[in-house]
Protein backbone atom coordinates (compact mmCIF):
# COMPACT_ATOMS: atom_id res chain seq x y z
CA UNK A 1 0.00 0.00 0.00
CA UNK A 2 1.30 3.47 -0.65
CA UNK A 3 3.49 4.88 2.10
CA UNK A 4 1.04 7.69 2.74
CA UNK A 5 -1.27 5.41 4.73
CA UNK A 6 -0.29 5.62 8.39
CA UNK A 7 0.56 2.17 9.83
CA UNK A 8 -2.22 2.37 12.41
CA UNK A 9 -4.79 2.91 9.65
CA UNK A 10 -3.21 0.38 7.28
CA UNK A 11 -4.09 -2.47 9.63
CA UNK A 12 -7.78 -1.68 9.56
CA UNK A 13 -8.22 -1.13 5.80
CA UNK A 14 -8.70 -4.83 5.04
CA UNK A 15 -11.36 -5.13 7.75
CA UNK A 16 -13.12 -2.01 6.56
CA UNK A 17 -13.09 -3.22 2.95
CA UNK A 18 -14.69 -6.51 4.02
CA UNK A 19 -17.34 -4.68 6.05
CA UNK A 20 -17.94 -2.24 3.18
CA UNK A 21 -18.42 -5.16 0.79
CA UNK A 22 -21.12 -6.51 3.13
CA UNK A 23 -22.91 -3.13 2.99
CA UNK A 24 -21.76 -1.65 6.31
CA UNK A 25 -22.28 2.13 5.89
CA UNK A 26 -20.18 2.95 8.99
CA UNK A 27 -17.25 1.04 7.48
CA UNK A 28 -17.56 3.08 4.30
CA UNK A 29 -17.55 6.31 6.31
CA UNK A 30 -14.33 5.26 8.04
CA UNK A 31 -12.67 3.74 4.96
CA UNK A 32 -13.13 6.52 2.43
CA UNK A 33 -11.07 9.23 4.20
CA UNK A 34 -8.21 6.79 4.82
CA UNK A 35 -7.90 5.57 1.25
CA UNK A 36 -8.79 8.97 -0.22
CA UNK A 37 -5.78 10.52 1.52
CA UNK A 38 -3.47 7.80 0.19
CA UNK A 39 -4.84 8.04 -3.35
CA UNK A 40 -4.66 11.85 -3.29
CA UNK A 41 -0.97 11.70 -2.36
CA UNK A 42 -0.41 9.12 -5.07
CA UNK A 43 -2.11 11.36 -7.66
CA UNK A 44 -0.13 14.41 -6.50
CA UNK A 45 3.07 12.46 -7.03
CA UNK A 46 1.95 11.56 -10.56
CA UNK A 47 1.28 15.21 -11.40
CA UNK A 48 4.58 16.60 -10.09
CA UNK A 49 6.11 16.01 -13.50
CA UNK A 50 3.16 17.27 -15.53
CA UNK A 51 2.85 20.73 -17.03
CA UNK A 52 1.17 23.36 -14.85
CA UNK A 53 -1.85 23.76 -17.14
CA UNK A 54 -2.65 20.04 -17.34
CA UNK A 55 -6.37 19.62 -17.97
CA UNK A 56 -6.70 16.73 -15.54
CA UNK A 57 -5.92 17.58 -11.92
CA UNK A 58 -5.01 15.20 -9.06
CA UNK A 59 -8.35 15.70 -7.29
CA UNK A 60 -10.30 14.92 -10.46
CA UNK A 61 -8.16 11.83 -11.05
CA UNK A 62 -8.82 10.56 -7.52
CA UNK A 63 -12.55 11.21 -7.88
CA UNK A 64 -12.61 9.23 -11.13
CA UNK A 65 -10.72 6.38 -9.45
CA UNK A 66 -13.24 6.48 -6.59
CA UNK A 67 -16.17 6.29 -8.99
CA UNK A 68 -14.66 3.21 -10.58
CA UNK A 69 -13.65 1.54 -7.31
CA UNK A 70 -16.75 2.33 -5.28
CA UNK A 71 -19.34 2.72 -8.02
CA UNK A 72 -22.25 0.48 -8.86
CA UNK A 73 -20.17 -2.63 -9.36
CA UNK A 74 -19.03 -4.14 -6.05
CA UNK A 75 -15.47 -5.42 -6.16
CA UNK A 76 -14.66 -8.39 -3.98
CA UNK A 77 -11.69 -6.82 -2.19
CA UNK A 78 -9.29 -9.44 -0.90
CA UNK A 79 -7.34 -7.01 1.30
CA UNK A 80 -5.79 -3.54 1.35
CA UNK A 81 -3.05 -4.55 -1.09
CA UNK A 82 -5.62 -5.79 -3.57
CA UNK A 83 -7.40 -2.45 -3.24
CA UNK A 84 -4.23 -0.46 -3.96
CA UNK A 85 -3.22 -2.77 -6.82
CA UNK A 86 -6.61 -2.20 -8.48
CA UNK A 87 -6.42 1.53 -7.70
CA UNK A 88 -2.95 1.72 -9.31
CA UNK A 89 -4.24 0.01 -12.43
CA UNK A 90 -7.28 2.31 -12.59
CA UNK A 91 -5.10 5.39 -12.17
CA UNK A 92 -2.89 4.24 -15.05
CA UNK A 93 -5.92 3.56 -17.25
CA UNK A 94 -7.44 6.96 -16.51
CA UNK A 95 -4.19 8.81 -17.25
CA UNK A 96 -3.78 6.91 -20.51
CA UNK A 97 -7.42 7.43 -21.52
CA UNK A 98 -7.09 11.15 -20.78
CA UNK A 99 -3.92 11.37 -22.87
CA UNK A 100 -5.60 9.50 -25.74
CA UNK A 101 -8.61 11.79 -25.65
CA UNK A 102 -6.36 14.83 -25.60
CA UNK A 103 -4.32 13.46 -28.50
CA UNK A 104 -7.45 12.65 -30.49
CA UNK A 105 -8.54 16.28 -30.12
CA UNK A 106 -5.35 17.55 -31.76
CA UNK A 107 -3.86 16.09 -34.91
CA UNK A 108 -0.37 17.01 -33.75
CA UNK A 109 -0.84 14.84 -30.67
CA UNK A 110 0.12 17.30 -27.92
CA UNK A 111 1.33 14.33 -25.94
CA UNK A 112 1.53 14.65 -22.21
CA UNK A 113 4.97 14.29 -20.73
CA UNK A 114 5.67 12.19 -17.65
CA UNK A 115 9.06 12.20 -16.03
CA UNK A 116 10.42 8.88 -14.85
CA UNK A 117 11.92 10.32 -11.69
CA UNK A 118 14.63 8.97 -9.42
CA UNK A 119 12.04 7.60 -7.03
CA UNK A 120 9.99 6.15 -9.84
CA UNK A 121 12.43 4.84 -12.40
CA UNK A 122 16.00 5.80 -11.42
CA UNK A 123 17.18 6.22 -15.00
CA UNK A 124 19.00 9.02 -16.78
CA UNK A 125 16.87 11.97 -17.87
CA UNK A 126 14.03 10.58 -19.92
CA UNK A 127 10.61 12.16 -20.28
CA UNK A 128 8.33 9.82 -22.23
CA UNK A 129 4.74 10.78 -22.79
CA UNK A 130 2.15 8.74 -20.94
CA UNK A 131 0.96 7.05 -24.15
CA UNK A 132 4.48 5.94 -25.07
CA UNK A 133 4.97 4.65 -21.53
CA UNK A 134 1.69 2.75 -21.67
CA UNK A 135 2.55 1.21 -25.04
CA UNK A 136 6.00 0.24 -23.79
CA UNK A 137 4.46 -1.31 -20.67
CA UNK A 138 2.09 -3.32 -22.85
CA UNK A 139 5.06 -4.64 -24.85
CA UNK A 140 6.94 -5.35 -21.63
CA UNK A 141 3.92 -7.24 -20.27
CA UNK A 142 3.98 -9.49 -23.34
CA UNK A 143 7.64 -10.29 -22.67
CA UNK A 144 7.69 -10.24 -18.87
CA UNK A 145 4.28 -9.78 -17.22
CA UNK A 146 5.65 -9.66 -13.68
CA UNK A 147 8.16 -6.91 -14.55
CA UNK A 148 5.30 -4.86 -16.03
CA UNK A 149 3.27 -5.40 -12.85
CA UNK A 150 6.22 -4.22 -10.76
CA UNK A 151 6.40 -1.01 -12.80
CA UNK A 152 2.66 -0.43 -12.56
CA UNK A 153 2.64 -0.88 -8.79
CA UNK A 154 5.79 1.15 -8.16
CA UNK A 155 5.31 3.92 -10.71
CA UNK A 156 1.54 4.32 -10.89
CA UNK A 157 0.75 2.89 -7.46
CA UNK A 158 3.53 4.52 -5.49
CA UNK A 159 4.30 1.25 -3.70
CA UNK A 160 7.62 0.53 -2.06
CA UNK A 161 9.68 -2.53 -2.92
CA UNK A 162 8.35 -4.25 0.22
CA UNK A 163 4.72 -3.43 -0.60
CA UNK A 164 5.18 -4.55 -4.20
CA UNK A 165 6.72 -7.83 -3.03
CA UNK A 166 3.80 -8.40 -0.68
CA UNK A 167 1.21 -7.55 -3.34
CA UNK A 168 2.78 -9.88 -5.92
CA UNK A 169 3.71 -12.53 -3.35
CA UNK A 170 7.38 -12.50 -4.35
CA UNK A 171 10.58 -11.63 -2.52
CA UNK A 172 11.96 -8.11 -2.28
CA UNK A 173 15.07 -9.36 -4.11
CA UNK A 174 12.86 -10.48 -7.00
CA UNK A 175 11.12 -7.09 -7.05
CA UNK A 176 14.54 -5.41 -7.25
CA UNK A 177 15.63 -7.66 -10.12
CA UNK A 178 12.36 -7.11 -12.01
CA UNK A 179 12.54 -3.36 -11.36
CA UNK A 180 16.12 -3.14 -12.64
CA UNK A 181 15.24 -5.19 -15.73
CA UNK A 182 12.09 -3.15 -16.41
CA UNK A 183 13.90 0.20 -15.99
CA UNK A 184 16.58 -0.81 -18.49
CA UNK A 185 14.03 -2.33 -20.87
CA UNK A 186 11.76 0.73 -20.77
CA UNK A 187 14.64 3.17 -21.02
CA UNK A 188 15.86 1.49 -24.18
CA UNK A 189 12.39 1.46 -25.79
CA UNK A 190 11.41 4.95 -24.72
CA UNK A 191 14.75 6.50 -25.68
CA UNK A 192 14.25 5.31 -29.25
CA UNK A 193 10.80 6.99 -29.47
Amino acid sequence: MPESVPPAEAGEITQLLARFRRGDAEAADRLLPIVYHALRNQARNQFRTERANHTLQPTALVHEVFLQLFGNEKIDWQDRLHFFVVASHQMRRLLVDHARAKQAGKREGDRQRVELTETAMSTPALNPDVLALDQALERLAAEDPRAAQVVELRYFGGMTEMETAEALEISVATVKREWDFARAWLFKRLKSN
